[in-house]
């Protein structure tokens, strides 16, 4: 067997959804690094995954976490696959990459400048 290719495991990421969102976690910027090493045997991959959450009391996390860990170990180039989640840096919807924003409704595009300076209002 052949070690598992980062973009294997990018293509399985882009299977697990927020389950609050029609947008997979690689889309949404969810996923801060993936480190691949050898296994213990030589043959197959052990998958490192450090990831976070749209927000820190998001009650899913464990659900996204194990369903990244059960797909990633279903392939037969992984031998373990670990997840850790992490709000170092926190997550922002800037993250989000273009294809997901389409998808949400957000636009691609950057937002337009204001055009105003400095507005004076006076409340009494």
């Amino acid at each position: 067997m052949a070690q598992v290719k980062e973009s294997q495991v990018i293509d399985i990421l882009k299977q697990c959804y927020d389950p609050e969102l029609p947008v997979d976690l690689w889309n949404l910027g969810l996923i801060y690094s993936i480190q691949i090493q050898e296994s213990y045997d030589d043959t197959k991959s052990n998958v490192n995954i450090t990831m976070s959450l749209t927000t820190p009391g998001c009650s899913m996390g464990q659900h996204m976490s194990q369903d990244i860990k059960n797909k990633l170990e279903a392939l037969d180039e992984i031998n373990q696959a670990f997840v850790e989640v992490t709000f170092d840096p926190p997550w922002n919807p800037e993250m989000i990459t273009d294809e997901a924003r389409e998808k949400l409704g957000l636009g691609i595009s950057a937002p337009k400048e204001r055009t105003e300076k400095n507005i004076n209002m006076e409340w009494e």
